[in-house]
């Protein structure tokens, strides 16, 4: 069984690891550094980015995450995540974890009063997705190796660049699991872990 954690510091963590448990996966909440070594994928969730960025420092995350991102297994960043994983964040010198070549915004659709719900045309689904936004960011502009999956009122809202998927809605609070799976086809038979 595919096992998908969950960075566990702050965020909509409870409801990704429903959604990877309803995709047939084991779901592995992460609090620890350690914990990232038999994991055959990683999500990191919505939240406050700044917030998440003070944990992964004072829990000494950094280094291991961006480990996680040099062994070429996936990570899917939503909202706050996909700040995270951003190369380059508007407004600031230095990104976060500057794995995924995007550029990106953040609250760009407005404050949290401001959250709703829309349906999205992406790319590899058969049927529009009910997508809920809520203080989030959107891409800027992404690399020429990274593919543009949807496009919200002329903002790129999701995108893949090699193993690094990222989008600016939370697709787990929804019951529409499609996103989860698809981020968990994306492990290849060479990055699965082997337990016994």
């Amino acid at each position: 069984m595919k096992r998908i954690g969950v960075l566990a510091l702050q965020g909509a963590v409870r409801e990704h690891l429903q959604t990877i448990e309803a995709c047939g996966a084991k779901a592995v909440p992460v609090k620890k550094p350690a914990e990232l070594l038999d994991l055959d994928a990683l999500v990191l969730p919505g939240g406050e980015s700044t917030t998440m960025r003070r944990l992964i420092d004072r829990y000494r995350f950094m280094d291991p995450l961006r480990d996680f991102a040099e062994t070429g297994k996936p990570m899917f960043g939503t909202c706050a995540g996909l700040i995270l994983l951003a190369g380059e964040v508007a407004g600031y010198e230095e990104p976060h974890l500057g794995v995924m070549d995007v550029k990106v915004e953040r609250n760009s659709f407005g404050r949290q009063i401001d959250s709703f719900e829309a349906d999205l045309e992406i790319k590899g689904l058969d049927a529009p997705f009910n997508a809920v936004f809520i203080r989030a960011p959107h891409i800027i502009s992404a690399g020429p190796d990274t593919e543009v999956l949807c496009e919200y009122d002329g903002k790129i809202v999701m995108a893949r660049n090699a193993q690094f998927l990222g989008c600016s809605f939370h697709p787990e609070l929804t019951l529409d699991h499609r996103i989860t799976d698809y981020f968990i086809n994306m492990i290849s038979v060479e990055h699965q872990s082997i337990t016994i």
